[in-house]
């Protein structure tokens, strides 16, 4: 693949690229031999025959770097700047309000409108991107309702505040959340033939749910822990489809039980967190403080990790009755719980500093 001015490579990763090449003729010139030259500086054996050939033909200025190749690029590098921050205001911002989506296209469209330069090729388009270092990426949906400046504000003073009241009473900080699966699994990728789709099959039953609460508990000096506790549905007559305040707070009792300590609770705005009977529940519990996360945030709670990382492990299931779909997700949430590491990383994800500045 071509790109324009050096494949894709800036000045300074051809700089770094000739170093290495460098490198390589002193050792060359030690006698050190190529097998053994390509495993000191990590690089493949192929590679480094050729510069063992160039060396030895031409000596170290054969092993230069020649410079940018490849047709020089189009747009200067002040409006290279320029696209660049047209593209990140995103496509709404000039006219494709329907479908959020730069494609190489509508790309080459706004080039055109900007700089009077015309892409014949979206190859060229696509050259042109990578050489910025951009690339084509799945985006994260965000609602459109949610507050910035709400959430920064919860970021910089609720969670401080959160932070100084588990440090005054000693206690753990508990995350919390629910999900829910249904028996027809998610998707995942797999190999197969090209050409041929291939089919995996689920079951085709629409009812029956397992549906898990969980709490991800951190204290700092101490093992992060997930404590959690599931619910399964079968679609049968007067049998509860999901988690109610009752339920939540046995959760938390038993979170409390097995912590040996105070829990500041961290949880969104669902109603059944904020009515009356569930603030009730938790005022009725001394050793419970309970702060809300801000509205349409989820990247804050650690918990959404928890479930991407079950639902991933059941991916692609084969066909099952609800109470094995209940057995697999418990065993796959208890493989978690012994995995401390995994559980700080849910942590990591989300940005939270929960140690005092």
């Amino acid at each position: 693949m071509r790109y324009a001015d050096g494949g894709g490579l800036t000045a300074a990763e051809r700089a770094r690229r000739e170093r290495v090449r460098f490198e390589a003729a002193e050792m060359y010139e030690q006698g050190v031999a190529p097998p053994e030259v390509a495993k000191r500086l990590r690089v493949s054996r192929k590679s480094a025959y050729a510069w063992h050939a160039a060396w030895r033909d031409g000596g170290v200025q054969a092993l230069a770097s020649k410079g940018a190749q490849g047709l020089p690029c189009r747009l200067s590098p002040g409006q290279l700047a320029r696209l660049e921050k047209e593209l990140e205001r995103g496509p709404a911002a000039h006219g494709w309000i329907e479908d959020q989506r730069w494609t190489l296209a509508r790309i080459a469209q706004l080039i055109e409108k900007l700089f009077r330069v015309r892409y014949r090729s979206l190859r060229g388009v696509s050259y042109l991107l990578h050489r910025m270092g951009w690339s084509p990426q799945v985006p994260l949906h965000r609602a459109a309702e949610r507050d910035e400046e709400a959430i920064a504000s919860w970021r910089k003073e609720t969670l401080a505040e959160g932070g100084k009241t588990a440090r005054d009473q000693g206690a753990w900080i508990a995350f919390e959340d629910e999900s829910g699966q249904s028996l027809r699994p998610p998707k995942a990728h797999t190999w197969s033939r090209k050409g041929s789709t291939p089919v995996v099959k689920v079951s085709g039953k629409g009812s029956g749910r397992v549906s898990v609460a969980g709490l991800l508990c951190v204290k700092p000096g101490l093992r992060t822990r997930l404590i959690y506790r599931a619910l399964v549905h079968h679609a049968r007559r007067g049998e509860p489809k999901g988690f109610r305040e009752p339920d939540f707070a046995r959760l938390l009792d038993a979170a409390h039980q097995q912590l040996g300590g105070p829990i500041v609770l961290v949880w969104d705005n669902a109603t059944l967190h904020t009515d009356a009977l569930m603030r009730e529940l938790t005022a009725a519990r001394s050793w419970l403080t309970v702060f809300q996360f801000p509205s349409y945030a989820p990247e804050l709670n650690p918990e959404e990790g928890v479930w991407a990382h079950l639902k991933g492990s059941l991916a692609n299931l084969a066909a099952c009755t609800t109470d094995q779909l209940a057995a697999l997700a418990k065993t796959r949430l208890k493989r978690m719980q012994y995995r401390p590491a995994l559980l700080e990383g849910f942590l990591a994800e989300t940005g939270l500093t929960l140690e005092p500045p």
